[in-house]
């Protein structure tokens, strides 16, 4: 399995001097700075790519090459998005990038209500909270529907906090909702984000796949034809969130995508982190059933709780078996003829990382650990 490194470029404190000492082998970047639909112009991408490889990497993999919300809404004319999605892509390919990993999760990306909850032994984790995530969706959007979407014990404590929190706790639990968003993008405020909301009234899920389905038959034939791997991301945490549909979250969602347009270059980015805290899905399983459509792999772990929280676990501590994972992994790549990139998929904020501003789970002491822990179990397998 190849090593890789997810690195943010010029939004990225850690430089890639410091990221060559971690012994990871690739980066994964993307072009934060251009707005979502506009196409990534080839002079861009150069430059990122002679960034990359004057410090002694290659780019792996791009992450994300966003996908704009008109198409997860198939609101409005759609041909000038996809046309640009389709030449962002040709411009990759003709720079020699050939995977890219993207999601179709509306609105947000991953989703957490504490940045740096602490742990017992010191530093700190990303952690969602079912009650608290009920309370913003309940009292502060107003989105009462939510009362019969949580589990009715994240119901009461939420309600609970929110009746002792104070506008200082609020206004911190709508940061770290909004983090989830990568790059320069601005975050949204209560307002804001429920004016967003109103553009998706009425999507089913239903909906959304035929949206997911609509994209797909427009890029894939033209990723095929440049031989990129086009990989989807699952849902983060994988269920309905804000009201919205979620469509990514489970092996049978999985297996409807892959489907829809049954060939390689529409593949999966595997990521057992947002699989792994969603009650019910089988890790092993699902690398085992989507072995010949995996294209890159997201490996961390998580803790869960009855309720529906979560904690961002260290690597090989967690609900999770990234062993059995890892062993899987190294099947498909024997009998596909493939080196898999994956990268630590975000880590605990320890030792001296609490004193750089990264993006949320991307610490370098924390994710050095996972790798190293990783490596030490690919190493043992192989």
């Amino acid at each position: 399995m190849r090593e890789t490194w997810r690195w943010f470029g010029e939004f990225d404190p850690i430089p890639l001097d410091q990221v060559a000492q971690t012994g990871a082998q690739g980066i994964v970047s993307a072009l934060h700075a251009v707005p979502y639909g506009e196409v990534w112009p080839r002079d861009a991408i150069f430059k990122r790519h002679s960034e990359i490889s004057a410090a002694g990497f290659t780019w792996d993999v791009v992450e994300s090459l966003p996908v704009h919300e008109d198409i997860k809404r198939g609101s409005g004319d759609l041909s000038t998005l996809f046309a640009n999605y389709r030449q962002s892509l040709a411009n990759l390919a003709a720079e020699g990038i050939k995977t890219v990993c993207y999601n179709f999760m509306p609105i947000l990306d991953w989703t957490r209500t504490d940045l740096a909850a602490p742990m017992a032994r010191g530093g700190t984790c990303l952690h969602f909270s079912a009650a608290r995530m009920a309370a913003f969706e309940v009292h502060i959007l107003g989105h009462e529907a939510a009362r019969g979407e949580y589990h009715s014990d994240a119901i009461a404590a939420g309600d609970a906090w929110f009746a002792q929190s104070s506008e200082a706790k609020r206004a911190k639990l709508l940061h770290a909702i909004m983090s989830g968003l990568p790059g320069a993008y601005d975050r949204y405020d209560v307002n804001g984000l429920r004016d967003v909301l109103k553009t998706y009234d009425g999507l089913t899920h239903a909906d959304l796949r035929t949206n997911l389905t609509r994209f797909l038959k427009e890029v894939i034939p033209t990723a095929a034809d440049l031989g990129i791997n086009m990989c989807i991301h699952p849902d983060d945490p994988p269920r309905d969130i804000l009201g919205l549909p979620r469509i990514v979250s489970n092996q049978e969602d999985i297996r409807l995508i892959l489907q829809a347009v049954d060939e390689g270059a529409n593949g999966l980015t595997l990521c057992t982190g947002s699989l792994g805290s969603g009650a019910g899905n089988d890790l092993p399983a699902i690398a085992r059933a989507c072995a010949d459509r995996i294209h890159f792999v997201h490996l961390r772990n998580v803790t869960k709780s009855v309720d529906g929280s979560f904690s961002e676990a260290a690597h090989l501590n967690g609900d999770v078996d990234l062993v059995a994972v890892i062993n899987e992994l190294l099947e498909v790549e024997s009998r596909r003829d493939v080196d898999l990139p994956f990268r630590a998929d975000h880590g605990h904020a320890l030792l001296s990382d609490a004193q750089t501003q990264t993006q949320p789970g991307y610490t370098l002491i924390g994710r050095l650990r996972g790798l190293a822990e990783l490596r030490g179990v690919i190493c043992a397998l192989s």
